[in-house]
């Protein structure tokens, strides 16, 4: 799979006019070499694929990064980097120019100042996450499972999700279910919000006893092999709708029939721009255009925000194979939120819904 992919980025590399890419942004690495550690970068050239680590990861990276030279190093990339630069007479360097802070680019620039070295560092912008963005179906398999068990841990919930119990109890069901269960972990800070919380798009849970009649707002994933769901459903806490509940029931109309008529239209040649402003446009008309602040979606897998990203600027173009989610919403300060988000992929042209639990009710 490493190879396979390699052998996509190389040519890309070339056209740059590059001798080699340093990858060091860390889903971007393990995505290229299978190396899951929390510290290393690679440096890729026509003839050479090295993955350098320090000691604490040189073991594990020799396991997972088949067919990688791994290189251990100490200190920092000016104290390693030129010298190996140098040896293999490499002259362009490309390098992660939305990873790399620009005290190591400082640093870096000066020991090659200082060292004399003919070596040119080009920033780049990304290269693999473009690549990332069409999942192989080994990709896609792994983030239907994630999907599916975030699915599951829904459904288990819910049976939670009463009247006098807290965000945070609700959210440690999640997240005890989502482990229990095979996830490596949580995807992303669970979002549990209650009441005017959930007019919160990132709330974290709190103390707060969810009451009757308001709006709880869940937002989850899991993650197997490495790969990533997002999900996000709100509910009402009983049957019957008080004055602040009914405006609520009507944004949660609005935002579901923007969600459903964005998947039912989203086709691949089209700009993220032109699939936000399907949804953006149901919202406006509904009189929530102004509460609508944040972009309909974006990529999911191996990190839980990747690219395309959909939004009413993004210049991102939409293709066969692209895993994203469709999640608009509406948030009223002092009243609440309404945020209802699938995971889909475009297959054959249109969006396949990979989420399948229901939203068809605002009511618990």
């Amino acid at each position: 799979m490493a190879i396979n992919r390699l052998q996509k980025l190389r040519p890309i590399i070339s056209q740059k006019d590059l001798d080699a890419l340093l990858v060091s942004q860390l889903e971007n690495y393990r995505y290229l070499s299978g190396f899951a550690g929390s510290t290393g970068w690679l440096i890729i050239s026509n003839s050479h694929t090295i993955l350098a680590t320090d000691s604490r990861y040189t073991e594990q990276a020799k396991q997972e990064a088949q067919g990688f030279e791994v290189i251990q190093i100490r200190g920092e990339l000016d104290n390693w980097l030129p010298g190996l630069a140098s040896d293999l007479q490499w002259h362009k360097l490309g390098f992660e120019a939305n990873h790399l802070s620009f005290a190591a680019h400082h640093k870096l620039s000066e020991t090659i100042k200082a060292k004399q070295l003919k070596l040119e560092l080009i920033p780049l912008v990304n290269l693999v996450e473009r690549l990332r963005s069409i999942k192989e179906p080994a990709e896609l398999e792994l983030i239907i499972k994630a999907v599916e068990l975030t699915d599951a841990a829904f459904e288990q919930v819910k049976a939670t999700i009463r009247p006098g119990v807290t965000e945070k109890e609700v959210a440690w069901e999640i997240e005890s279910f989502l482990r229990q269960n095979g996830s490596e972990g949580v995807a992303f800070d669970l979002i549990v919000a209650s009441g005017p919380n959930s007019a919160l798009p990132h709330a974290q849970p709190t103390e707060r006893i969810l009451h009757h009649g308001e709006a709880v707002l869940i937002d989850m994933g899991a993650r197997i092999g490495g790969y990533c769901s997002d999900f996000s459903r709100t509910l009402c806490l009983g049957k019957e709708l008080e004055a602040a509940s009914s405006q609520l029931a009507a944004i949660y109309s609005a935002v579901l029939e923007a969600q459903l008529t964005a998947i039912d239209k989203i086709e691949s040649g089209m700009t993220a721009a032109q699939a936000d402003q399907l949804a953006r446009r149901v919202i406006e008309q509904a009189g929530y255009g102004d509460a609508f602040g944040h972009g309909l979606g974006h990529g999911v897998g191996i990190a839980i925000h990747e690219l395309p990203t959909l939004s009413p600027t993004s210049a991102d173009l939409l293709t066969d194979s692209m895993v994203f989610t469709v999640e608009p919403g509406v948030y009223i300060a002092g009243l609440g939120g309404v945020r209802i988000e699938d995971v889909v992929t475009l297959e054959k042209g249109r969006a396949k819904v990979l989420t399948k639990s229901k939203k068809d009710s605002f009511q618990l």
